[in-house]
């Protein structure tokens, strides 16, 4: 088992008795890093700022390991010193159902990294990040204007500078609860708007894809009977700088965004095996 690492635990503002806790704690490489409620980011962006180690991984608070995570996490990066970041498959559970996230083992060039992202046909998550700490430095780490997909803004930043590694073996679970940012209903629109704002050559590139994912969103919303949200979304569109789809441009961009969709998971499945996320 691995011995040598540093475990980095950055408290953003809990009130669970987290620092008295790790005060009990005698191992040097166990490091706590306090501070006022600032947000996931930014805590993130502490932890990276702290870490000494060349290799940086992630775990959030409701997140758990596998046995042996580190160890083959680490050896993917000696076998290959220009790996940069890393994607791992895992288990996802909520309530009394487990989901099977498994991306197949698979080099991403950059260009295919960033249609992978764009059109969701990879798994991805905060704790199956792992990257070269100088990587994530030179890029800036996550983006503290953002709280919701930010390990795809993350990660598209990434596809800038290079491919990822998809491994198969799953080495972590992640838990969802209905108060995490990731499982919330509302705000979908708004974050994928600002996502699309931060990198407005997505809507050069996939012009189709954009006015899907809005209008998916969208039309769940009105479906399930939740019509306040879907007009937030709706209106969170039109504000947005890149977007700003009428109706009837929603409309067609759902039709031809979904066809567009599929061809590009029909294209990764056929050399990857992968399955939409």
């Amino acid at each position: 088992s691995l011995v040598r690492f540093e475990h980095i635990v950055v408290d953003d503002g809990s009130t669970d008795g987290t620092a008295a806790a790790l005060a009990e704690i005698r191992d040097p490489r166990l490091i706590y890093v306090g501070a006022k409620w600032r947000g996931a980011n930014a805590a993130r962006n502490a932890g990276i700022e702290r870490a000494r180690a060349p290799i940086v991984t992630f775990l959030d608070s409701d997140d758990v390991y596998l046995p042996d995570r580190l160890e083959r996490t680490l050896a993917r990066f000696d076998e290959n010193p220009s790996l940069e970041v890393l994607i791992s498959s895992f288990v996802s559970v909520k309530g009394n159902r487990a989901t099977r996230c498994v991306n197949r083992e698979a080099f991403l060039t950059r260009n295919t990294l960033e249609r992978a992202l764009v059109s969701q046909t990879i798994f991805i998550a905060g704790s199956a990040i792992t990257a070269r700490h100088e990587s994530l430095l030179a890029i800036g780490g996550y983006d503290s204007d953002i709280a919701r997909m930010q390990d795809r803004e993350l990660l598209l930043r990434f596809a800038r500078r290079g491919g990822a590694l998809l491994t198969e073996e799953i080495d972590w679970k992640k838990y969802n609860s209905e108060n995490s940012i990731s499982g919330r209903r509302d705000g979908y629109v708004e974050a994928y708007a600002n996502l699309i704002d931060k990198h407005p050559y997505i809507a050069d590139r996939y012009p189709e894809i954009p006015p899907y994912m809005i209008a998916r969103q969208i039309i769940a919303d009105t479906m399930k009977g939740r019509i306040s949200q879907a007009f937030a979304g709706y209106l969170a569109n039109r504000s947005s700088k890149s977007l700003g789809y009428s109706l009837p441009q929603l409309l067609r961009g759902y039709v031809d965004g979904r066809r567009r969709r599929r061809d590009l998971y029909d294209e990764f499945r056929e050399k990857y095996g992968a399955r939409p996320a």
